[in-house]
């Protein structure tokens, strides 16, 4: 960039000033001509000069002649007679020799005024030519005026050596602005190379590309200045479309990003929706010094950390079914051997009937009204988890549960029904009353889920803050997430939880979620 500058502020300086020299060149000497012809077209109108050549009166020629051109800045002021001959001259000796030049003939012949060059006695000059005329108009002679050109020279190369000095100091000063503008450049830049910033480039946008979280980064007018192509994907957009230029909340209506221009302070794991997803979104401002320039935010679906989530809920509510069952039917296969053993044979056959009785009453009945056999299989997991521990798990035998809407997932419906019921258990351990109750329907546009328990209720001041993450009613750590991931599951597929108080006591929650999502 400095040689470009500076060659480019060279060849200007050159091409301008040789321009200016010239022409300086070409005005002085058309100006000088001028002031050549003009002085003699004034000295052949005088009177007395006709009157002399008339009479060829050298002696009053010769001193008018000398006196103009004393008093002028010409080099000569020559009077010759229409045949050439001079009768003044700067040289008195060459009075009455012939006018050297050859440049005569417009002025003598024709009658013309004109300005020559021409190589005379007195050497090369600029010579301003016109005849005298008598009282008839008739040529009677010639006055020359001349300039010599070594004095025209002088002039000019006078005037061009300001003409060099300006150019020098023009290019000394556009070298210094040159420099100064490629420093601030290089300041700029960070003191990159244009192959270095075209590699960073390169690898810049290979990055954005291969990065499997969304990014933006957006101006303090909101303006989209970065993003990549998993933006583009996680935003529901068509596959390609650039997102430069555009406005955030075109993209993402009532976004908090801005907000970060202010308060300067960086966010970290914020939910947003976006295309029926929960985005989980990390936000830091772009400083110029201490000027917020901009701000970046990465994104990924939170479906990715849910779904982890709930494969290890999954995990663990079979590990407790297993468990569960396994230590259920262990005491009933011991009570059942002792009673053999003392020889109660049909108490033992009565105490396998009425447990075969119960399972198959809780498996026909979600045979019957629960069409997805993952549920089924989450509810006798529980249904055994609640024996176990002690409590009954009552099913409305009114419930139905068809074939579940294509934009709710069974792992959501199994994360939101085990975390309710695992706080219906636990709440209803605190009280002498060992029974919870679940309801599900899908009649009408809403799936409900509904479950009740017994436990000692839940008070007005804190209905609110149950679903809020990390809030427990233990003390001891670990707790505080099943009613806030029910509750995020239920805000994705845009339903909604209510808090009731049944006259018997306790708490009961229901789920609304709609089967039809709005375009």
């Amino acid at each position: 960039m400095l040689l470009a500058l500076c060659a480019t502020a060279l060849l200007q300086a050159l091409l301008l000033g040789g321009y200016a020299l010239q022409h300086l060149a070409s005005s002085l000497e058309e100006q000088i001509g001028q002031r050549a012809l003009q002085m003699a077209k004034g000295v052949a109108a005088q009177p007395e000069v006709r009157i002399g050549v008339q009479q060829r009166n050298s002696r009053n020629l010769q001193r008018l002649a000398e006196r103009i051109r004393e008093n002028s800045d010409a080099r000569f002021v020559v009077i010759g007679t229409k045949e050439g001959i001079r009768l003044s001259h700067p040289v008195p000796e060459r009075i009455g020799q012939v006018m050297k030049g050859g440049d005569n003939i417009r002025a003598l012949k024709y009658g013309e005024s004109y300005v020559s060059k021409a190589v005379g006695t007195l050497g090369p000059s600029i010579r301003g030519k016109t005849p005298i005329f008598d009282e008839r108009g008739e040529i009677i002679g010639i006055v020359s005026v001349g300039y010599m050109l070594d004095n025209v020279s002088e002039i000019i190369q006078r005037y061009q050596t300001s003409i060099v000095v300006a150019m020098l100091v023009g290019i000394v000063l556009s070298i210094l602005a040159a420099l100064r503008i490629t420093n601030y450049f290089k300041r700029a830049i960070f003191g990159l190379e244009p192959e270095q910033i075209a590699q960073l480039f390169q690898e810049y946008t290979a990055t954005l590309e291969s990065v499997r979280e969304g990014i933006i980064a957006v101006n303090p007018q909101g303006l989209i200045i970065t993003f990549n192509p998993e933006a583009v994907r996680l935003f529901g957009l068509t596959e390609g479309e650039s997102l430069k230029g555009k406005h955030l909340n075109d993209i993402l209506p009532n976004s908090t990003m801005l907000d970060l221009l202010t308060s300067k302070e960086s966010q970290f794991d914020r939910e947003i929706y976006r295309n029926n997803n929960v985005l989980i979104a990390n936000r830091i401002p772009i400083f110029d010094g201490d000027t917020p320039v901009g701000v970046v935010s990465s994104f990924r679906l939170k479906d990715e950390l849910d779904l982890i989530s709930q494969k290890l809920t999954k995990a663990e509510q079979y590990s407790q079914t297993l468990r569960s069952q396994t230590h259920e039917y262990a005491n009933k296969l011991n009570t059942i051997a002792g009673l053999i053993e003392l020889g109660a044979n049909q108490q033992a056959l009565e105490l396998i009937s009425s447990e075969t009785r119960a399972q198959q009453a809780v498996i026909h009945l979600l045979m019957n009204a629960v069409e997805n056999p993952v549920l089924s299989g989450c509810i006798i997991g529980k249904f055994n988890r609640a024996r176990e521990m002690g409590l009954n798990l009552i099913i409305d035998e009114e419930s139905n549960m068809g074939v579940l809407p294509r934009h709710i997932k069974p792992e959501q419906i199994i994360t939101v029904l085990g975390n309710l019921l695992d706080n219906a258990y636990d709440a209803s351990l605190k009280t002498q009353e060992n029974s919870v109750y679940l309801s599900m329907t899908d009649i009408g546009k809403d799936i409900i889920i509904e479950v009740e328990d017994r436990g000692p209720g839940i008070p007005v001041a804190v209905e609110q803050q149950i679903f809020n993450q990390g809030y427990s009613s233990k003390e001891e750590g670990g707790h505080g997430w099943g009613l806030y991931l029910a509750k995020q599951i239920v805000n994705l597929l845009q339903g909604s939880i209510q808090l009731s108080q049944p006259e018997a006591g306790g708490t009961r929650i229901t789920v609304y979620l709609p089967k039809e999502l709005p375009q």
